[in-house]
């Protein structure tokens, strides 16, 4: 290298890391010696509290980095591990879980928290209190916020009592044997919060606090929040598990793929989430940049709001599914990335009917059952599509142009709408939506993650099922299915709820996809999440 060249490259490197140092606060003497990875995150949180909302964008800014669970899940894989329990049994036909919690377990501090104490036994117990009871002091939340995905589990009609044995040792007391109960405490929804903020927080009047400025016992700390920009994190010195090798994490919040995918190529981020398909290739032959690729455990579908008309008519549902062209929406949305859906559930997972025949792009048949259902002239519905790219549909809008084109073939003038994300999901949970682009990365590995929290009678009150659809026969077999723990009886039950989800049709099942995570060559040990979010915790950056 020459002379000028080398005081070029290192003039860039000291502009490199100035920039850094203003981006997180620091001295850029700081900068340049701390591990710094930016993440070009697709959206922004809807909070930092996981208990509150049921997105992967909103779990990738909150529990992944922040919160710990009792157990988790194996990265890369379903398979539960120990969390914050070292161990458990299981007793009493299924109905006791005893957990013996994880010693020298420390939370983070902030400004206005410092603690006292480590994690133990009384915080399991808020946490999970704080849920379950309407009259403990730290359920009332703002209005239009819930405790959603705990409601949509059904987690209240599930656990009967959380209970104290010592200071590690906590048990569970069930209603009724659940099978996927393991596999439920290892979702984000049962992150463990610490007692001792919330009660200093409620001591200085502000008890709303511990929901915005997250206190956690995760990898990494919370430092900043700029609204729909930047969420900055420092690592956490004292992690149970670890300190991670990265200094400091910081997620752009970038919502336009092509853009995440020009920071990540002038590495102004190292890694970033969901690519638009046509980079796809670009990205192969890259040589700054890994390609790292595992099928979706997902499924992105339309769902009809069935307490509005047309949609209460199950015969207009039917022949909107006959009036889609899922081939053509595979081609140019997915650009063969994935596979055309027909179940609620992906092919991936156990259970799944492959004999049922889905709706075959048929305009004239479709037509014809518009017109029985009352509707021979057509009829006019809004449409609502994704605002950001997930996981399960890389272009939202796209696909609702696509859609619109079909149903006016038969007739059906479809009235596009989208609305900024968090309005998207919150809209989605009041039911103020006629038809809705929707979709869902599974967060367990059961099929119960996906029947009754997407399609069950609970999740209409908590707002999952955005379809509003609440079949008898259908919930009478999920339910019934979770008090097994006989895996080919369970599969027999889903597979009927399948024949029925598909006879009724409350969605268009689109597609199960391919998920892709590029990454630049200096990242190291980063592996792809089962439920595509995205783990920080044991990566390392190359000099």
């Amino acid at each position: 290298m020459t002379g000028s060249r080398m005081i070029r490259t290192n003039k860039l490197k000291l502009a490199v890391a100035i920039g850094m140092a203003a981006l997180l606060g620091v001295s850029a003497n700081a900068a340049i010696a701390a591990k710094t990875l930016v993440f070009c995150s697709e959206g922004s949180p809807e909070g930092f509290n996981p208990q509150l909302f049921t997105t992967g964008t909103t779990f990738d800014a909150s529990s992944v980095p922040l919160y710990n669970r009792l157990v988790q899940f194996e990265l890369g894989t379903t398979k539960i591990i120990p969390g914050l329990a070292e161990s458990w049994i299981v007793s009493d036909g299924g109905l006791t879980y005893t957990f013996k919690l994880r010693k020298g377990v420390k939370f983070h501090s902030s400004a206005k928290f410092k603690p006292t104490r480590d994690f133990n036994a009384d915080d399991v117990l808020f946490s999970f209190n704080r849920m379950a009871d309407a009259n403990h002091p730290f359920h009332k939340l703002a209005t239009g916020s819930s405790f959603s995905y705990f409601l949509d589990m059904g987690m209240d009609k599930i656990v009967d009592k959380v209970s104290k044995v010592d200071e590690y040792t906590v048990v569970f007391k069930l209603k009724h044997p659940e099978a996927p109960f393991i596999a439920n405490l290892g979702m984000d929804f049962a992150s463990i919060l610490s007692a001792e903020y919330a009660d200093k927080m409620k001591a200085a009047g502000t008890p709303d606090v511990i929901d915005r400025e997250p206190i956690g016992t995760g990898p990494f700390q919370f430092v900043s929040y700029q609204k729909d920009a930047v969420i900055r994190y420092k690592a956490f010195d004292a992690y149970w598990d670890g300190r991670p090798k990265l200094d400091n994490l910081i997620f752009a919040i970038t919502p336009d793929a092509s853009v995440r995918y020009a920071k990540l190529k002038a590495n102004e981020c190292q890694v970033m989430a969901f690519p638009k398909p046509a980079d796809i290739d670009l990205m192969k032959t890259d040589p700054a940049i890994t390609l790292l690729t595992k099928e979706g455990l997902n499924v992105g579908y339309i769902s009809f709001n069935v307490e509005k008309k047309p949609f209460d008519n199950k015969l207009v549902r039917q022949a909107l599914n006959l009036a889609t062209d899922k081939q053509t929406i595979m081609k140019t949305v997915y650009q063969g990335a994935g596979q055309i859906a027909k179940n609620p559930i992906p092919p991936t997972l156990w259970s799944y009917d492959d004999q049922i025949k889905d709706y075959v792009y048929d305009p004239v048949k479709a037509k014809a059952l518009l017109a029985k259902a009352g509707y021979p002239n057509g009829v006019e519905v809004e449409l609502s599509y994704l605002p950001v790219t997930r996981p399960y549909n890389p272009d939202g809008k796209r696909m609702a142009e696509l859609i619109q084109a079909d149903w006016a073939k038969i007739g059906v003038k479809a009235m596009l709408n989208t609305y900024e994300w968090t309005e998207y999901l919150k809209r989605s949970k009041q039911g103020a939506q006629h038809a809705m682009m929707f979709g869902w990365s599974g967060d367990n590995g059961d099929p119960d993650n996906f029947f009754a929290t997407l399609l069950g009678c609970e999740s209409v009150r908590s707002g999952g099922n955005t379809a509003r659809w609440c079949n008898k026969s259908f919930e009478a077999l999920i339910q019934k299915a979770k008090l097994s723990t006989n895996q080919a009886e369970r599969s027999k039950l889903y597979q009927q709820a399948q024949v029925i989800a598909h006879e009724e049709a409350p969605w268009i099942p689109l597609a199960h996809s391919l998920t892709h995570t590029p990454i630049r060559k200096q990242v190291i040990g980063f592996k792809m999440s089962a439920f595509a979010l995205h783990d920080f915790s044991k990566v390392d950056l190359s000099k």
